[in-house]
């Protein structure tokens, strides 16, 4: 199992460490178009792997996409980050023709790569790749809603006072800030909805938490986080290349479901070894019917930018 990263900042180099450690995968290959960048960071990492016991192999390259030849799964981080007060949206006339080129290359190399999408905004960038490719639409995947779950989940912790591991949540809607959907109403601790241990009002402050995880910590650290995102992407990875079937609310490309065509944005959907396997449509109450309507409109218009 061969997988690329593309882009050696921080995600792609904690999603690279990530895959590393959990030893599914004989190969990484880390890409960067920064000149050394990726070679060291490949070496640094190949340096932790008699301490953390894995023998995934990482190499590092400058823009040589012949050694990314063969990838199973590619994920896409490249880009310019958030930066403080900038919004995802704002990223798109940038981001736009890096994630075309990023993707076009992968594919020439790679003509049976599943493709992971990370660059923001994440759904349009997705919607691009889809456009822009002639990949059938189970090897596009969106990242974002397995990182705002994760989140989620972590709020939902942090206000019950429980260990993650008693709670259950799922986060569907856009990528952003105003477009995300957490689903309060079907999340659970140890299958008891979490009503039942919370207010409507602080169950509505886990909601608003979660909506703006990202701009939270860009304040904080100053630029966009990496653990949880390279954390995301390599569960992502693994469902793929341990075909575990495994249930992610991923940007997807819509036909239909949920009354939505023509549009990438996040949706429960079951991941294996061939990408995205099934879309799983829930059933929603009408108020949130009308948040996913809303927020699918708001990614309708970020995607009315791209020129394809």
């Amino acid at each position: 199992m061969k997988v690329t990263v593309v882009g050696a900042g921080a995600v792609g180099a904690s999603c690279a460490e990530y895959i590393a450690m959990k030893n599914f995968a004989s190969d990484v290959v880390l890409l960067d178009i920064k000149e050394g960048y990726a070679e060291g960071k490949a070496m640094d990492l190949m340096q932790t792997a008699s301490l953390n016991g894995f023998d995934t192999r990482i190499t590092g390259t400058t823009g040589d996409y012949s050694q990314t030849a063969g990838s199973d799964i590619a994920v896409i981080t490249s880009g310019i980050p958030r930066k403080p007060g900038m919004t995802r949206e704002e990223l798109i006339g940038i981001n736009a023709g890096i994630v075309k080129d990023v993707s076009s290359n992968l594919i020439k190399h790679s003509p049976n790569v599943i493709l992971i999408v990370v660059s923001n905004p994440m759904d349009t960038m997705t919607y691009l790749v889809h456009k822009s490719s002639d990949l059938p639409k189970n090897r596009i995947i969106g990242m974002g809603g397995a990182l705002d779950s994760a989140r989620f989940k972590y709020r939902l912790a942090e206000a019950l006072e429980a260990p993650i591991s008693d709670v259950d949540g799922m986060v569907i809607g856009g990528h952003s800030d105003t477009g995300m959907l957490p689903l309060t109403r079907l999340a659970t601790r140890n299958s008891v909805p979490v009503s039942k241990f919370l207010s409507d009002e602080r169950l509505e402050e886990v909601k608003e938490a979660t909506k703006v995880g990202g701009a939270t910590l860009t304040k904080l650290l100053g630029t966009s986080a990496w653990y949880a995102p390279g954390a995301a992407v390599s569960a992502l990875v693994q469902a793929i290349a341990c075909d575990q079937k495994k249930m992610f609310p991923c940007s997807t490309l819509l036909e239909g479901e949920y009354g939505l065509s023509d549009i990438c944005i996040g949706a429960p959907v079951i991941i294996g070894r061939n990408g995205i396997e099934k879309v799983v449509e829930i059933e929603l109450d009408e108020a949130e019917k009308q948040k996913l309507a809303e927020s699918a409109e708001g990614v309708r218009k970020t995607n009315d930018l791209l020129e394809v």
